[in-house]
């Protein structure tokens, strides 16, 4: 597993990059000091998991993440126990306090190990392909859609636009639940706001700021995040 230190000190980098030789089955495949730094890294990295620090110069752990279109996994690493509940709001795995000793970081370890487990069973075993059926309910209204025919998910604060036919209905979801549960071969996280079904894709040009502009069958058009571009050319390149 791929993991990337954002710590702002260095000795706490290099006292936890120590503590991990102990734990071969993480990969450290870089640090950064601020949540600027980090942004890129994961951009070029992907790394799977952060060990993330809170306070920073600049923005915080938790802007960190609110920038990214997907997040890995997360353990936060701090001196400070007041944003315990706050981490766990945004799913964090763990929480360690500093200074971090082997026994705890041994605890992080089993449950990140433990939660790739589980995830790595559900996507073999749960993701939604375009041959699956999902049912929708908006209002007194309800439809039983093939994915095939649902081009587009667009998030709308705390619902999801569902695009299929002439039909937009509204389903409370977020966008990263739907997102771990639809096949990766078949859908794509374009941005924070949209999931698009690539089999709808019909053409692609050049966007601001190294981004992508997608347009779907039937006139939709969905910008592909800078972060995202280039995974999104490899997965329709031959």
């Amino acid at each position: 597993m791929k993991a990337l230190i954002v710590d702002d000190e260095r000795l706490a980098r290099k006292e936890l990059m120590k503590l991990l030789e102990e734990h071969p089955s993480i990969e450290i495949v870089g640090e950064a000091q601020n949540a600027d730094e980090a942004e890129q890294m994961i951009t070029d990295l992907n790394p799977d998991l952060l060990f993330l620090d809170i306070q920073m110069p600049g923005r915080t752990g938790f802007q960190l993440l609110e920038s990214l279109d997907t997040v890995p996994l997360v353990v936060f690493t701090t001196a400070y126990d007041e944003f315990a509940l706050k981490a766990f709001e945004v799913s964090a795995l763990d929480y360690l306090l500093k200074p971090i000793t082997a026994e705890r970081l041994s605890e992080a370890v089993h449950k990140i190990q433990e939660k790739e487990r589980i995830r790595s069973g559900r996507a073999r075993d749960q993701k939604l392909g375009l041959e699956d059926q999902v049912f929708v309910k908006d209002g007194e209204r309800c439809w039983f859609v093939s994915l095939a025919n649902i081009r587009l998910f667009e998030s709308d604060g705390n619902y999801i636009k569902v695009y299929f036919d002439a039909n937009r209905p509204m389903i409370h979801k977020s966008l990263n639940a739907l997102d771990e549960k639809l096949d990766e071969r078949a859908f794509f996280r374009a941005s924070r706001k949209h999931i698009v079904n690539l089999s709808w894709v019909e053409s692609i040009e050049p966007w601001f700021n190294g981004g992508l502009m997608v347009k779907l069958r039937g006139g939709d058009k969905v910008e592909v995040s800078r972060r995202q571009a280039a995974k999104f050319k490899d997965m329709m390149s031959l």
